[in-house]
């Protein structure tokens, strides 16, 4: 992963070390996040799962029921008695927040008439067929409501993801090389600085003085070996 182009400076460097401890906060809360959802999700789908198979199981005994009617009552008195039925559920919505993910909540009254029709021109295939679907009628909100929450968590559980991920694989590592990379810049030029600090130093250092040499030979000497030189006699010693 590329390092983010920046100046190496220490400034910079301690930005991007401060954005990066932000960047592993947030994976880590989006890494919770993403859990939760995943543990909430697959319990609601669950729930809806079997709320559908049993509404699936009533509307096929409701349709069964409602066709037997039609054969004994004949189509025109079914659709009669199907008119006297003039009052349905009322729904009333509240929202819960999982996660920040709103959650509708539907909570049914009131439904209509177990007999609102006459019992005189009707079968008992027609109250069966009734009974079933009011049955239906009763679970719908639920399953509604189940399968709303299912849409929305697993939406929500996508786009987490995708975060989590790009965090994961994109930022962090993108911030780690950037920090290392700042610091290896700053380490280089600490030691280039020290190693020219070094080279001025022994530039301006004074060298050193040597001793004076010392000579033991007498003046005697000295002035002997010039009589010889000049072919003098040497002089006798006093003594």
């Amino acid at each position: 992963m590329p390092p983010i182009n920046v100046p190496p400076t220490r400034s910079n460097l301690l930005r991007m070390k401060q954005e990066l401890r932000f960047v592993r906060e947030g994976y880590v809360i989006l890494d919770r996040k993403r859990e939760v959802l995943t543990t909430e999700l697959i319990q609601l789908a669950h729930e809806a799962e079997g709320l559908q198979e049993l509404i699936w199981k009533l509307l096929a005994e409701a349709y069964r029921a409602l066709e037997q009617a039609r054969l004994t009552m004949g189509q025109e008195h079914l659709e009669w008695a199907a008119l006297a039925v003039n009052k349905t559920v009322d729904v009333q919505l509240k929202v819960r927040g999982v996660m920040g993910v709103p959650i509708p909540m539907v909570e049914a009254h009131g439904g209509p008439v177990e007999m609102p029709y006459s019992l005189g021109d009707t079968t008992a295939a027609m109250d069966e067929a009734s009974a079933a679907f009011r049955a239906v009628l009763s679970r719908i909100p639920e399953l509604s409501e189940l399968e709303t929450a299912v849409w929305r968590l697993a939406g929500e559980l996508r786009k987490t993801r995708r975060r989590v991920n790009a965090l994961q694989h994109i930022f962090i590592p993108q911030y780690e090389e950037t920090v290392a990379f700042i610091t290896s810049s700053l380490e280089e030029r600490e030691r280039e600085e020290i190693f020219r600090l070094k080279m001025l130093k022994n530039k301006t250092a004074k060298p050193e003085v040597g001793p004076a040499h010392e000579y033991d030979q007498p003046y005697r000497d000295i002035l002997s070996g010039q009589m010889a030189v000049e072919g003098e006699p040497e002089l006798d010693d006093p003594a």
